[in-house]
């Protein structure tokens, strides 16, 4: 076999686990967190803008009554993933959750490619939770007879509604109520993440009190011919239909993706290997049960074609009737939703220092402030690039690449499982997946990890579809913005994670 050039095998060079294993008790960040605060750090991070928006738009445009069976269908995808993350997490307890264990799996240009696509996760899952900010904001305001000017809390490229879905178009405005927010909420992490998890769970609790005081009050109003019929006849597209109900099912499904930051915490928990399985599982399985009783009430109390607004759960509680209600849900949201910022801005910073630790980012990520011990550079960085894009962009288009990103990873994390369980089977791992596996070929194959790579290109594939399609149409915002992306991503490897690479230059790990 012919060997390749070291600069080409620098490219799928392997962090070693025992490097890996070293790293996470290396003392750099404090281990303050207990399994209650990744609990609620996890349903900090997904109870948000999944539930208090991309549930109305997600009706509205796809599936009608059955976006209950399109949170089905995200769900079982993401619990699939969250076992795969529960197993690595509790085997690789470090900070950069998925980015680490693909750089134990596939080698660094894989894990580079998984680090940019965690920017779709966290980066832009913050930017899409600001713009639902910014519309209940500003619908709170509005009751008290305060109107906010449009055109600082509408962004310059704005979703319309169009045959099969919606289209996207270009303003005039820029929403630099969503801006401001997300700069706001990322302050208490240059501090300290003691003091940003306790911020944080003062506000989850509000905003769970929140929806299920809307299910107590609203289940009363449910008109039960709101369901019916329950799967609307396809439109054309992905306008309703089974179409539908898979397209609102990748539109949904970044709604639950907050249980992946649990991981991202691994390397701050106080016992990893039994509190991480604790925080994202339990997170997951919350806020389901959580995310359905709420869909069900917004569902029966609206006309799902109206739903597609900014603030629709405020619009099912003006149905129900109840003034003083309505007043408390957008209290609660624009408070709740501050929660979603602190988690995916903190999510964001920590793949960042792993990725600038390992040299494939400047060292500007990974300084950490001499009090503090907070990646803070990084973290007003993060913050700085979020706030762009909440300003610019609507939450339609965010919330579909933050989806497409999310579902990439968790494949890839999905394959990571099967992979160690192969190359590594003597690991000592305190939560395994269930279900066990079969052998093909002589490979350990896992069932749940198997599972959960199909779901996730099950939730990639209708993304994928609705992006090249509005591309054919003349509709080029989506695809532009995606490519972008991906080109400054490889500019950024090429161009400085190659060279400043600390395995690629020889100094750890070993070539496969």
């Amino acid at each position: 076999m012919v060997a390749l050039p070291r600069r080409e095998r620098s490219l799928f060079v392997r962090k070693s686990l025992a490097r890996i294993r070293a790293e996470s008790g290396d003392g750099h960040l404090a281990r303050t967190l207990g399994p209650g605060h990744l609990l609620l750090l996890g349903v900090g991070a997904i109870v948000g803008a999944g539930i208090y928006v991309m549930t109305g738009a997600a009706a509205a445009h796809f599936a009608g009554p059955a976006v209950l069976i399109s949170f089905a269908i995200a769900g079982l995808a993401c619990a699939m993933a969250a076992l795969c993350y529960a197993e690595l997490a509790s085997t690789m307890p470090v900070t950069g959750s998925a980015y680490v264990y693909a750089y134990s799996t596939l080698g660094e240009l894989p894990a580079w490619a998984l680090g940019w696509l965690l920017v779709l996760e966290y980066g832009v899952a913050g930017a899409t939770v600001a713009v639902g900010f910014s519309g209940y904001f500003v619908s709170l305001l509005a009751s008290f007879g305060i109107t906010v000017p449009a055109w600082i809390a509408t962004p310059f490229v704005q979703s319309v509604p169009a045959t099969g879905g919606y289209d996207f178009v270009t303003g005039g405005g820029i929403n630099l109520i969503a801006a401001i927010a997300v700069l706001v909420m990322a302050t208490p992490l240059v501090f300290g993440l003691r003091q940003a998890a306790w911020v944080n769970s003062s506000i989850v609790a509000l905003k769970v009190s929140v929806l299920v005081v809307f299910v107590l009050f609203g289940i009363h109003a449910i008109n039960p011919d709101a369901f019916t019929p329950f799967i609307p006849e396809n439109e054309g597209g992905f306008a309703y239909g089974w179409p539908g109900v898979f397209r609102a099912a990748s539109v949904i499904f970044f709604a639950y993706i907050g249980f992946e930051t649990v991981s991202t915490a691994a390397a701050e928990a106080r016992n990893p290997q039994r509190d991480m399985p604790v925080g994202i599982l339990g997170a997951l399985i919350l806020c389901t049960v959580l995310y359905m009783a709420v869909a069900s009430v917004l569902i029966g109390v609206v006309p799902h074609r109206a739903l597609g607004v900014a603030d629709p759960l405020a619009v099912a509680v003006d149905a129900i009737g109840k003034p003083w209600l309505l007043l408390f849900v957008k209290l609660g949201a624009v408070i709740g939703l501050t929660s979603i910022l602190l988690s995916t801005t903190y999510g964001q910073s920590r793949i960042f220092y792993a990725m600038s630790r390992d040299g494939l980012l400047p060292r500007l990520f990974s300084n950490l402030h001499p009090r503090f011990r907070t990646p803070w550079l990084g973290t007003v960085v993060i913050a700085g690039g979020m706030a762009t894009a909440a300003a610019l962009l609507p939450i339609t288009l965010l919330g579909d690449l933050i989806s497409l990103g999310t579902a990439t990873a968790f494949a890839i994390v999905c394959f990571s499982v099967n992979w160690l369980r192969n190359r590594r089977p003597d690991l000592p791992r305190p939560f395994r997946v269930p279900l066990g596996g079969v052998r093909v070929a002589g490979y350990w194959v896992g069932i749940v990890p198997a599972f959960g790579v199909v779901m996730c290109l099950v939730m990639i594939a209708p993304l994928a579809l609705d992006i090249v399609e509005k591309a054919l149409h003349g509709n080029l915002i989506p695809a532009l913005l995606l490519g972008g992306f991906a080109g400054c991503g490889a500019a950024l490897y090429l161009g400085y994670g190659i060279r400043h690479s600390r395995l690629g230059r020889g100094r750890a790990g070993r070539h496969g």
